[in-house]
Order: C-alpha cells, then structure tokens, then sequence
C-alpha cells in the first residue's frame, strides 16, 4: 500500500450502526463508503421510533461531532429517571418497584438521530440506492471486492477496498456466509411500537391525563409492569411519546426479510381492545390516538464465538443481535464502532489483522454477556418462566429481584474500553 493513500473501507448498512462506523472510521484516518439498499436517507421521515443514549454513546458521538456536539442536546430529550412499576388495572392503581434517579440517559428519535449522523458527514461517501449482492476476498487477504446492485438503473459494479464492515442488521447476509447455521431465536413475544405526535394540542385530553397518570413524564423512563407484561414510556423532543407494549405470543408469519410485520386495521383494533384489558386508561387513550403503530418480532441470537474473518467484520446488530431490554442495540452499536476505529488507529492499516483481533478481544466477550442477560431481563419483564424453573411475579419479588431490573445494573453498564481512554499509540 502506497505511503500517502489512505486504506479504504467498505461499510455494508447505512442504519446507525454503519453511520457510526464511518465517522469512526474517517476519524482514525481511513477513506469510507457506505452501501445502503434504501434510495435515499430517511431523514425527515417518521422512519423508526424512539431510542435512548447512554451516558458513553452521548461522549462517542459528541467527540464525531467536534465543534457541532451541542447539537446532539439539541435533537434529544434527557432521561434522568429510569423507573420500573407495577399496574393494576382493575384498581387502576400503580406503584413503583424501582426508581433511578441519576440515569442521565437521552431519548432520540430514530430519524433524528441518523439524520444528525448522515449530515455531519461527507455526503459523497453515500451510495444510496446500492443492494448489496456479494464479496470476495483476494487470494492474499489484502483487500475484498463488494459487489452491488446499483437499484435505479440495474447495473451491477464492483467495489474494492482494505475493509469489509457488515453493518447488515440481525439478519446480516455478510454473517450468514460465514455462519449458515446461526439462527435467530424468537423470543416468545412481539412489541406493538408507536410515537404520538401531540404538537397540534398539548392540551389535549390524552396529553393531560397521561402527565397526570405518569406525572415524571419528560425526564423519566416508566418501564410498566402488567400480568405477563410490560410497557415501556418516555417523551420525544418536538412533543412526541413513545411507548412499546410487548406482548407474548407465538412467532407471526412475515414477508420477506424483516423483523417488523404489516398489521392490518383489524390488528390494531384488537390490540386496543387488548390494551384496554391490562393499562390504565390514560395510556390506552395515547395508545388509540398514535397513528400508524407497528408490531417488532423480537429476536435476539445465542453468542457468537467469533465476529472477524480475514478482513471482514461485524458490528451492531450483526454481530450480536439482542432484544430491546437494556437499550443496548443502538448503544452496542455505537461502541463498537468507537472501539473499531480506535483499534485501526492504533494499530495502522499494515496491522489490520491485528487491529480486528483486539476489536474482537474488547467487543466480543461484553456484547454476549449483555445479550443474555437482555434475553433473561425480557423473560423476567414478561413473566415467562426462567430457568430457576418459575415465573418472576413483580407483586411479591425481593429487593433483589426488584434492583435487577434496573439498567445500571446490567454487566459492564458503565464500563469504558481502555482503547477509548487517552494513550500511546502502538506504531502501525
């Protein structure tokens, strides 16, 4: 490799995951490019839901960011209360099983979020449009051509870079080639998802009677416990609330290639007529009044026991896919991304073997104890049996049981790479 040209890689998924991946990349002195199979960025668009920022995610991206991080503030909304109750619906009584009152958390909008990512970023690295097809590793392992669709025309070209980064989701085509046999594994229940828009009328009565009934709403995660279930609540910026409500039930046919189902009409008036049976009303009143709610099938994987080939990897949720519970999707993905770009920078591009190894070393063994301790959390939440061999019912559990659902208490919670923290460089 010539002295002066910069190494080159290729970013397979332009979600937030592959968006972080190129900032960190470009940071640590790498050229980048991203495929991604959606015509354009989906920026402005309701695309998504809500999601919420660690403490480390909002430092990672500030430090992407540079002189504009104060627009991360801008777009987000702070969390500083995770609280877990419990509802009864019959009384129409709730109460409070756990309360963090130092989360220093933010809530983003999906679309807000990846917008602000995409902007602050050159937008020549984009190839919007581009379907992935396939790769090929050279003979030498130097470098690796990435074949893609290009969709608005048809044609098929080939890219070649240093690189291959499969930001590809948890259902990566990248991973299955070298795991054919790893599977998703359904989790025994979907979430019905939705963000109420309420900037028409803040004053309605849906708004008013749900600040009433969760009256720390704007700077508190409500984590909701019902009979063999749970919801999840917190505000959006730009008067918007997002809830999830998961729901236990057998595995639902999809078309195609995708965790998230098309419902019908009749599928959301059933799940109001559901939501009525197991909430208070003021929550079901803001789950009515949300347009177009949609239903995630929730997944995660068992462990994988390694996420580099050659000069492939994995980051996000191809590489470790979870379920929702210790908002770690987003979170991991950021981290990875951060803890891969410091790894090439560190090590150079004629050290790139080297460089995903310790990517891996880091990564690896984190990421699987947090995805099995999300999988054990989703269980406990909705009331499915665990392999202590009985249910976790939140009216009778210990104080134990009760401080293990909080998410500061989750493995490595606020643990910090050494790689991220200020050091010398070994020569690359």
């Amino acid at each position: 490799m010539e002295a002066h040209k910069k190494p080159k890689a290729i970013i397979v998924g332009g979600s937030i995951a592959g968006v972080s991946c190129a900032h960190a990349l470009i940071a640590a002195g790498w050229d980048v490019v991203v495929l991604e199979k959606s015509s354009a960025s989906p920026t402005g668009t309701p695309t998504g839901a809500g999601l919420s920022l660690d403490p480390l995610s909002q430092k990672i991206i500030s430090s992407w960011l540079g002189p504009n991080a104060q627009q991360l503030h801008s777009l987000t909304f702070p969390l500083s209360i995770d609280q877990n109750q419990v509802t009864d619906r019959e009384k129409k009584i709730s109460w409070t099983l756990t309360r963090d009152e130092n989360f220093n958390f933010r809530a983003a909008h999906w679309a807000d979020l990846h917008g602000l990512l995409c902007k602050a970023l050159p937008a020549d690295i984009f190839f919007w449009g581009h379907l992935f097809l396939s790769f090929c590793i050279s003979d030498d392992k130097t470098s690796v051509e990435v074949t893609t669709k290009v969709l608005q025309t048809g044609d098929i070209i080939g890219i070649v870079g240093d690189l291959l980064v499969a930001a590809d989701g948890c259902l990566s085509s990248i991973r299955q080639t070298f795991l054919p046999d790893v599977k998703l594994r359904y989790s025994g229940y979907c979430a019905w998802r939705g963000v109420l828009d309420f900037s028409d009328d803040e004053n309605s009565q849906a708004i008013i009677g749900i600040r009433k009934a969760y009256p720390d709403l704007g700077k508190c995660v409500y984590f909701d416990f019902g009979c063999g279930t749970h919801s999840v609540l917190y505000e959006l910026l730009n008067k918007r609330i997002n809830w999830i409500w998961y729901v236990n039930q057998p595995e639902p046919e999809v078309e195609g290639n995708s965790v998230t189902k098309k419902v019908s009409s009749d599928m959301i008036v059933k799940m109001h007529e559901e939501a009525e049976k197991v909430w208070v009303p003021e929550l079901v009143k803001v789950i009515k009044e949300t347009k177009q709610p949609f239903l995630n099938i929730i997944y995660d994987c068992d462990p994988l026991e390694k996420i580099l080939w050659d000069n492939v990897v994995l980051i996000g949720d191809a590489a470790h896919p979870t379920t929702p519970h210790c908002s770690r999707s987003t979170n991991m993905a950021i981290l990875d991304a951060a803890v891969l770009g410091k790894c090439l920078e560190k090590w150079g591009a004629k050290c790139l073997g080297s460089a995903l190894e310790e990517y891996q070393s880091i990564r690896l063994p984190v990421t699987s104890i947090q995805v099995l301790h999300s999988r054990r959390l989703g269980r406990i939440k909705q009331g499915l049996i665990l392999p202590e061999g009985k249910p976790f019912d939140p009216k009778m559990a210990s104080l134990d049981d009760r401080e293990g659902l909080q998410q500061k208490n989750m493995p490595f919670f606020a643990d910090v790479p050494s790689v991220l923290l200020p050091r010398h460089a070994v020569d690359g």
